[in-house]
C-alpha cells in the first residue's frame, strides 16, 4: 500500500449516506437530534450506527443527543474497516482535518501523537480511511453539537484481543485527566429477515450491556453457527464495540444502557426480508436514576390494564407515554400473585423496547403464557396482585462470593440451557447463596452443580422491584 502524506480527508459518502447539500444536511441532523430524548447520566462512551441517515440516523441521534449541553476536551471516534481487505492493525489519522459538507473538523494532533506513541499495533496509515464510511457518517452529528470540535479518528482492522487491549489501554491512560468521550461506530445484524434480526440483535445488545467480551464473542459464534438465512454478521464494528467496552471498564464506566434499537425495516422504505440492525448504547460512570413514584404507578396501571384487556379478549390499550424514563429500553419481569401464591411470571432478560411497552407485553405473557399455570380467567382478575421488576444489565460472576442475597438475581447459560431467578426469590424462600445457585441450575433444567461446570456462564443482576 503506497504511503502518502495527507492533511485533509475529503468526504467519501456525502450524497449517498447523508445529504451533500450543507443546508439539507444541517436541517436533517438538527431534526433528528430534536426528536431524540436526553437522559442522565453523562456518557463516557457511546455506540452508534453508521448506515445511511434515512435508515439509521434516528438511532444515531438518540446516542448523540446524550452529548448535548455537555463539554468535552477530547473526542475519539472508533471506526471499522469495510474496504481494505488486508488491513489488520489500528490506524490513527494524526494530521490535518476531516471535511464534510458542514466544513472541516481539525484533528486533535496532540492526542493523536500520544496514541501513536503507544506503538504497534497503533500506526498512522491514512490510506485506509479514504473510502471508509464508518467514521465519516458520525462527524456531521458532532459538528452540529460542537462547533469548535477537534477529534481523533481511529480505524480498527482485525478485532483481535491484542488490538482491543492495546487501544483500550492507551485510551484509558491518555484520557484519564480529560473530559473525554469515546464513540464506537457499528451496525448490528446484516441481511436476515426482520424477525430474525430482532432475535439476533436482542442477544447482541444484551451481551454488550454485560461488558463481558467473552459473552459477546460467544453470542456471535452461537448465532452464526445456526446458519440463519441471510445473516452475514452480527456486528460489523466488532473491534470498535469491544474496544469501547474494554475502555469503559478500565475507567469505571460500568453502567451500560440501551438508548434505542431499530432496524432498516422500521422506516417506510425498508424491506422486511433483508435488514440491518442498529443500536445506540451508552456507557456511564453513574447508574440511571431510579424510577419516580409517578412512573411506577403508571407502569403498574399499564400492567393491570394489559392483563384485564388480554384476558377478556380485548385489544390492548394504546400507550401514550409522556415520561422519557418509560421510553428508555429496559429488561423487566411482571409477577402475578393471587392470595399470596404465584399465578404467573414472565419477562425479558434483554431490553428490546421502551420500558412501558415491555411491561405491557410481558404482563400479558405472565397472565396467558406461563407454561406452569393455566391462563388467568376473568373471574380471577379482581384478586390479582402485580409486581414489576426492572432489571439492570447482566454482569459476569467471577467468584460466587460476589453474589449478595437480596441484591442480586442470577442467570445461567450452560450446555444449551438457560435459567433466571429474580433477586426477591431467595429472600422469599429463605435460601443462602448455595441454595440459590442450586435452585438456579434446577430452574434451567440442569444438575444442581452445573454452575461449576467449566463452560457454564453465570451472571448476576439487580432489579428495581415495586408492586
Amino acid at each position: 500500500m503506497a504511503r502518502v502524506r495527507m492533511e485533509i480527508r475529503e468526504p467519501a459518502v456525502a450524497g449517498a449516506f447523508y445529504p451533500a447539500d450543507p443546508e439539507a444536511l444541517r436541517e436533517m441532523v438538527d431534526r433528528l437530534l430534536e426528536e431524540a430524548p436526553r437522559y442522565d447520566p453523562e456518557p463516557a462512551a457511546l455506540i452508534v450506527p453508521h448506515a445511511g441517515y434515512i435508515y439509521s440516523g434516528h438511532v444515531a441521534a438518540w446516542g448523540f443527543k446524550q452529548l448535548i449541553d455537555r463539554s468535552y476536551d477530547a473526542v475519539v471516534v472508533l471506526g471499522t474497516n469495510h474496504v481494505e481487505p488486508f488491513f489488520r492493525e489500528i490506524s490513527v489519522w494524526a494530521r490535518g482535518a476531516w471535511r464534510t459538507p458542514l466544513g472541516e473538523v481539525p484533528i486533535d494532533e496532540e492526542l493523536a501523537d500520544a496514541l501513536l506513541s503507544a506503538g504497534p499495533p497503533l500506526r498512522a496509515i491514512p490510506e485506509v480511511h479514504l473510502e471508509e464510511h464508518s467514521i465519516e457518517v458520525e462527524i456531521p452529528f458532532l459538528q452540529r453539537l460542537f462547533p469548535d470540535l477537534r477529534f481523533v479518528p481511529v480505524m480498527i482492522g482485525e478485532p483481535s484481543l491484542e488490538n482491543i487491549e492495546a487501544l483500550a489501554a492507551a485510551l484509558a491512560r491518555l484520557l484519564a485527566s480529560r473530559r473525554a468521550v469515546v464513540i464506537a461506530s457499528s451496525d448490528l445484524s446484516h441481511y436476515p429477515r426482520d424477525e430474525h434480526a430482532r432475535q439476533v440483535d436482542l442477544s447482541t445488545v444484551g451481551a454488550i450491556l454485560s461488558l463481558d467480551p467473552e459473552l459477546v464473542r460467544h453470542t456471535i459464534a452461537e448465532w452464526m453457527a445456526r446458519r440463519i438465512p441471510g445473516l452475514a454478521t452480527l456486528m460489523c464494528g466488532e473491534g470498535p464495540v469491544l474496544t469501547a467496552m474494554a475502555y469503559a471498564k478500565r475507567i469505571g464506566a460500568t453502567h451500560a444502557a440501551l438508548l434505542k434499537y431499530a432496524n432498516s425495516s422500521d422506516v417506510p422504505y425498508g424491506r422486511k426480508d433483508h435488514v440491518v440492525g442498529y443500536a445506540a448504547i451508552r456507557f456511564a460512570r453513574e447508574p440511571d436514576p431510579p424510577l419516580g413514584e409517578e412512573d411506577r404507578r403508571t407502569l403498574l396501571q399499564i400492567a393491570r390494564e394489559a392483563v384485564e384487556h388480554a384476558v377478556r379478549g380485548k385489544p390492548l390499550p394504546e400507550l401514550r407515554v409522556s415520561s422519557s424514563a418509560l421510553e428508555l429500553p429496559r429488561a423487566c419481569f411482571v409477577t402475578l400473585t393471587k392470595g399470596g401464591r404465584l399465578r404467573g411470571c414472565r419477562g425479558e432478560i434483554w431490553p428490546r423496547s421502551g420500558l412501558a411497552y415491555a411491561v405491557q407485553r410481558v404482563a400479558v405473557l405472565s397472565a396467558l403464557d406461563d407454561p406452569r399455570f393455566p391462563p388467568v380467567t376473568a373471574e380471577e382478575l379482581p384478586h390479582l396482585e402485580y409486581e414489576i421488576s426492572v432489571l439492570s444489565p447482566l454482569r459476569p460472576v467471577e467468584r460466587p462470593e460476589e453474589i449478595e442475597i437480596g441484591r442480586d438475581g442470577l442467570f445461567i447459560l450452560a450446555a444449551g440451557h438457560s435459567g433466571l431467578l429474580l433477586p426477591q426469590v431467595p429472600v422469599e424462600q429463605g435460601w443462602d447463596r448455595g441454595a440459590f445457585l442450586r435452585a438456579l441450575c434446577l430452574k434451567a433444567g440442569l444438575p444442581e452443580d452445573a454452575w461449576q461446570w467449566p463452560d457454564a456462564r453465570l451472571f448476576r443482576f439487580e432489579a428495581e422491584v415495586f408492586g
